[in-house]
This record gives structure tokens, sequence and C-alpha cells, in this order.
């Protein structure tokens, strides 16, 4: 079994890795050489290394033990150089990759040529070093990136939590909050890892005002409660009133509004609630007007004679209008009022309002028709306008003989004003029936 020296594990086995690595013996022979003794040593630039003993086999076989090793390392640079190549993977994590390479590369118990190995690894940390910076800067900006942005969802709810909470709508607030939370989480799970003193500041303050709300909000909601079943207890208390009123048929509707303006002032008993107890408190005083609709209809069937006797008198009042002498037209219409109110009371009373707005009608015709008789046959009035009437003929015939002389002068404006004057005298005379 090969020997590896103290600083190099010792293989369990002398059996080939589970990889089947072709072994180049030629380059094997160029990189080590093999004691008498079965020890192994590998030429790292001008000086030879041991890297382990193989003393029960033949050279060959301790070459080709140890070759293997090297090629396991190859293909794992060969590996990392593809993976390099083809990107994808992040540049710091193919770093640490490359120096956990190195690490096993220096000092190796392999036999090949590790220097050249190490140049390769060399080669990759130095590509993989800048590329790890940019990584990195791009990294603090989108972490820089995502401080900004959760401390904007910090601001936002420490704002929420500093309004006057009292006169909200917590349906509102509410929504808002479980969406500032929503997207906190959204940035945990997918956004980049903030620093753990940054990340634990931020949360506190986003806690806090969530908190805050949170109390404010269970507040409101209890008081509301306390306030919902004030409300529900004393609906309650105007059901049983409104429908204990049933008994009492069309005299309990008074009663009933009395309650309706008692529901009014109780308040909110929430929405379930109040719709429940609503079609009770409604469905008790349906009743009760339902009992009045029914005494209405059974009034109204009463009414038709009468309604079809006072319409029969107003057909008969239109003769009122046609006829011209006064006195006549007196005496019929006071007899149809008689008989009208002989009549007796119509329901509904709409009706009844509909009846006696046309019958009034009649009267103010006569009326009107009376008051123009009395204004033109007054005694009072017929000696003022036989005064005014004398003193306009002795103005027209003074006119007259100022309109002659006028004429006979040839004074053309005397003789317009004086024309104009006596043509407003004679119209004023007209009028007068003069």
């Amino acid at each position: 079994m090969p020997r590896p020296p103290a600083s190099a594990i010792r293989p369990a086995a002398p059996a080939a890795p589970a990889a089947a690595v072709v072994v180049d013996t030629a380059a094997a022979a160029e990189w080590g050489r093999v004691t008498e003794d079965g020890t192994v040593s590998v030429r790292e630039g001008e000086t030879w290394r041991e890297v382990g003993q193989y003393p029960d086999g033949t050279p060959a076989e301790a070459l080709a033990y140890f070759a293997r090793k090297y090629e396991d390392l190859a293909f794992k640079v060969n590996t990392l150089e593809q993976r390099v190549q083809a990107g994808g993977s992040g540049a710091g994590d193919l770093a640490k990759q490359a120096q956990h390479l190195v690490t096993e590369v220096t000092d190796a118990a392999a036999v090949g040529d590790l220097a050249g190995l190490r140049t390769r690894l060399d080669a990759l940390a130095g590509s993989l070093a800048e590329a790890s910076a940019a990584e990195a800067q791009q990294a603090k900006a989108a972490v820089d990136a995502a401080i900004a942005e959760r401390t904007a969802l910090v601001e936002r709810s420490e704002a929420i939590a500093a309004q006057d909470l009292s006169s909200v709508q917590w349906k509102t607030v509410t929504e808002e909050m479980g969406a500032l939370f929503d997207a906190w989480q959204s940035h945990q799970q997918n956004g980049p890892r903030l620093p753990k003193g940054v990340a634990n500041q931020l949360w506190k303050r986003f806690r806090d005002a969530r908190a805050t709300v949170d109390r404010q909000r269970r507040a409101f909601y209890a008081e509301l409660d306390e306030t919902h079943k004030a409300a529900r207890d004393r609906k309650s208390r105007l059901v049983e009133r409104a429908e204990a009123l049933a008994p009492k048929g069309v005299d309990g509707i008074p009663a009933y509004r009395g309650l309706l303006d008692e529901w009014k002032a109780a308040g909110r008993a929430g929405r379930k609630a109040d719709d429940a107890l609503w079609a009770r408190f409604k469905a008790a005083g349906d009743a009760l007007y339902s009992a009045r609709a029914e005494q209405a209809a059974a009034t109204e069937a009463e009414s038709a004679p009468r309604i079809e006797a006072r319409t029969a008198l107003l057909e008969e009042a239109r003769a009122v209008a046609d006829e011209p002498n006064l006195a006549k037209a007196r005496a019929l219409l006071t007899r149809i009022q008689r008989q009208w109110d002989e009549v007796g009371r119509i329901f509904p009373r709409e009706k009844e309002r509909a009846l006696d707005d046309r019958l009034r009608v009649i009267e103010q015709e006569l009326k009107a028709r009376e008051d123009v008789d009395w204004k033109r046959n007054n005694p009072e009035t017929k000696a003022r306008a036989g005064a005014m009437s004398e003193q306009l003929q002795q103005a027209i015939a003074k006119l007259e003989a100022e309109r002659d002389a006028a004429e006979k002068s040839g004074n053309a404006k005397a003789l317009k004003e004086a024309t104009e004057a006596l043509e407003a005298r004679r119209a004023w005379l007209d009028a007068l029936g003069g």
C-alpha cells in the first residue's frame, strides 16, 4: 500500500477514484519518480517533493496511483474553468471554489504538473477577483435599494400610526397596512439579505407601527361592538312594542309613528342585526297600515253613492255659468250647495277635496260676475261717474272752441295740442259710458 508523508492523508486502499480516469504514464514518468523502497516523489520546478509510498507494487503502479490523484485535481480545475466560461454562477462563489482548489493543489499527494494547475488557478482567481468586485458592488447597490424600499414601507406605516386614528376609515387603513405587510414579506423572501443590524432596526419600527394601528383598531371595534349592542337592545325593545300594537289595528298607527321616530334615533346596530330587526319592525307597521287600508277600502265603498250624487250636482251646477240672470244663477247655486251638504262626507278625503275644488270654481266664477255687476250698478259709483262725465263734457266743449280758434288763426302748434287733448277727453268719456 502507498504511504503518503505525515502531512498527506493516507489512502484507504490503492483503488482508483470512482470516476474513470485515463492515466498518461509517460507524463507521470516526466513528473514523478519511485525509489527502491517504493517512495514516490513529484517534481516541482527543480526540486523533488515526496508525496507517499507504494511499497507493495511496481514503480509503474505507484506512479499510476498518484497520477490518478493529479488527474482528479485537473478534472476539478477543468470543471471550474468551464463554469467560469459558461457564466450564470456567482463570481464570489466561484472565487471561493478556486481558493479551495488552490489549497488542495498546494502540497498535494499527487504526481503531475501541479505548478501548471496553480498557474491556471491563479489566472482564474485574477479574473474572478474583478468579477467578484463588480458583483459585490452590484450586491451593495441592491442592498442599498432594498434598505431604501423597506425604509419607505416603515415610514408609511409610521405615518399611518401617527395620524388621528379616531376618525379614520378603518377598512381603508386595514387594507393599506395589510398591503404594506405583504410588501415587507415579499422583500424578505425575494429581496437581498440586509445587514442584520439594519434589518432588525427597520423591522422593530415597522412592527411597532403595526402594533399601534392594531391596538387602536381593536379598541375602535370593541367600542363599536358596545355601541351596536346598545342600539340592538333598544331596537329589540322597539320591535316588541311595535308588535304589541297589532291588536289595536288602525288606532295603533299614531303610537307606531312615535316608535318610528325612536327607531331613527336609536343608532346603528350593525348591518346584519339592523336588517333583521327592521324586517320585524316594518312587518308590525305593515300590519297596522294594512288594517287602515282595509278600513279605507270599506269606507270608500260606502262613499260610492255619495260620490255619484255630488258628481250629478256638479253637472247640474254647470248651468250656473250659462244663466244670464244673476239672481236666478245665485238661487240655483244656493240650492245645489244645500243639497251638496246634505249628501254627507266622502272618503277618501282626497276624493272629497277634488269634488269640492270643482264646485268652488263655479262659486268663484259666479261671485266674480256679481262683483262686476255691483260695481256697475252701485249708486255711489254712478254718482261719481256722472260728475266726472259732466266735467269731461265741459272740458271737451272748451277744447273744441280752442281748436276752432287755432284753426282760424292758423296756429298749427295750438291746433295740434287742442286736438290731442280733445281726443283724450273723448276717450275718457267713452270709458265712463257717456
